[in-house]
């Protein structure tokens, strides 16, 4: 191939280095197809297969998990085929990547009926409808049926010196807590998926390294030519600090309403706007607007339009304008109250005293068990309620009344 010719498809692949931490192996002065993704994509006479998997250990999918499926979508619209690997089987044991303490093992009913509810929330992602653009296997089609013979060969091809460098394994041990040995199986399992399944590339996140790694190990024990890694970012959640979690309160889920996903949008920190916008959105990031304020509102209008179309976004913004008191002037105009003199553990009702909106602590009370206080535009009226940091509060509107508001920030 010519540099012109290298030139023209690079150009032609711009999708592929959006959004994306690492690809590997990655020689891009090579012309090894086996080196250079870039040239694997160029001289391949076939759609190649990108494997994605994803263990359903809940019931509900965040913006951080949609984006590695936002690049499935990509080859798919590039003509290749995905591999959506549902881990039935591997989400009994789930992933011990980054975990301080053993997972709780899941039943198979739980598993059954999670992924079900997470094929629903991709569905407005992926290309379902298009022959030969989608696969969707579950992994328990070849690891519930591994005789010990197999499970034996499988556990040699890696020693424990090696499990023991896997991220969160090493912590753990140094610290004296338990690993058991069927978590050592996990990466073994997730990279005989790509044995199962031939893969050319294997989609995931940073933290993911690891398992596609053993991946191309295993590929290569029974011979197969081995997968591309290509790892996506881990999103920064709401806090603007940690990543988005469930757990942690600072996620935007895809089963959430319109309105409640378009206000947690449109309060992303300006720090995160380039982030979310080149990993949630398809927009071209040299044409977004300069005030962050604008970005913060397209980002939510695209976001929001993604899963549930572009007339409910519309009139998400408008309710999350009438939220707060109708047009844009005076959205832009909510006083803000800080939560640095504010000593967390943190009640309601102190909250709202402090922040203004009542005089006392015990009118504040009264307010609130009145049903006059609303967070976010969900009223609340437990005036016991309690904070535990600042983080879960940041950005969000407290509301007495119809016309008294404030926004609370760090």
């Amino acid at each position: 191939m010519t540099s012109l010719e290298a030139s023209r498809v690079e150009q032609s692949l711009a999708w592929l280095d959006r959004g994306t931490s690492e690809i590997f192996p990655n020689r891009p002065d090579s012309d090894d197809p086996d080196e250079n993704l870039i040239q694997r994509l160029a001289q391949a006479d076939r759609p190649l297969r990108v494997k994605f998997g994803i263990d359903p250990t809940g019931a509900e999918i965040h913006l951080g998990h949609s984006i590695p499926v936002r690049k499935l979508r990509a080859f798919q619209d590039a003509g290749h085929t995905a591999v959506l690997i549902i881990g039935d089987f591997t989400a009994q044991i789930g992933d011990p990547t980054g975990k301080s303490e053993v997972r709780r093992q899941l039943t198979p009913a739980d598993v059954a009926q999670n992924a079900q509810t997470y094929l629903d929330q991709v569905r407005p992602i992926l290309d379902f409808d298009t022959p030969g653009r989608l696969e969707i296997r579950y992994n328990s089609e070849w690891l519930a049926n591994l005789d010990l013979s197999k499970i034996l060969e499988l556990l040699s091809t890696m020693t424990v010196g090696q499990m023991l460098a896997k991220e969160g394994f090493a912590e753990r041990y140094e610290r004296g807590n338990p690993i058991y040995l069927h978590e050592f199986l996990y990466p073994l399992m997730q990279g005989y998926d790509s044995v199962a399944v031939q893969a050319d590339v294997e989609l995931g996140g940073t933290d993911q390294k690891f398992n596609i790694a053993v991946g191309r190990d295993l590929q290569r024990h029974f011979g197969q030519t081995p997968q591309f890694g290509l790892l996506v970012p881990i999103l920064i959640g709401t806090d603007g600090t940690q990543k988005m979690s469930k757990s942690l309160g600072n996620y935007i889920g895809l089963l959430e309403d319109p309105l409640t996903m378009y206000s947690k949008l449109e309060k992303v920190p300006d720090a995160l706007l380039p982030q979310y916008c080149e990993l949630l959105t398809a927009r071209a990031l040299d044409e977004l607007p300069e005030n962050p304020r604008d970005r913060q509102k397209l980002l939510a209008l695209d976001v929001v339009s993604q899963y549930h179309g572009s007339e409910a976004a519309v009139n998400a913004q408008k309710a999350a304008l009438d939220l707060i008191g109708g047009g844009t002037a005076q959205g832009n105009a909510v006083r803000e109250f800080s939560l640095t003199e504010i000593q967390f553990p943190a009640k309601l009702f102190y909250l709202v005293s402090a922040s203004g909106l009542c005089k006392t602590s015990s009118e504040a009370r009264r307010q609130i068990q009145g049903g006059a206080v609303r967070l976010e535009g969900d009223r609340v009226d437990q005036a016991d309620l309690t904070f535990s940091s600042p983080e879960e509060l940041h950005g969000r509107v407290l509301q007495l009344g119809k016309k008294n508001f404030v926004r609370l920030v760090p």
